[in-house]
């Protein structure tokens, strides 16, 4: 079989992909975070980006740290909230 390689942006897609189908318990996040963003069926990080900041601070035992606290989680996958993208290196 012959392998056609991927241009940068397919490759780009592809990963982006990826990380948006990453499950919530393979982003290195505390495991009370885990529970609480699982117990209320938050479970891949799509489901995270698509959850409003007010929703989140809902669940209960999740406040401004936590929210912080998967903030830095996404971030460090590439997902950044508006006007907080830190400068690349």
């Amino acid at each position: 079989m012959t392998r056609i390689p991927l241009s940068h942006a397919e490759e780009e897609a592809r990963l982006r992909r990826e990380r948006l189908d990453l499950s919530i318990a393979e982003m290195g996040l505390s495991v009370r975070t885990t529970n609480c963003l699982e117990e209320t069926g938050i479970l891949t990080v799509r489901d995270l980006l698509n959850a409003t900041p007010r929703k989140l601070l809902g669940i209960s035992n999740f406040g401004e740290k936590t929210l912080e606290e998967v903030y830095a989680s996404l971030e460090s996958l590439g997902f950044y909230r508006p006007g907080h993208k830190t400068a690349s290196v």
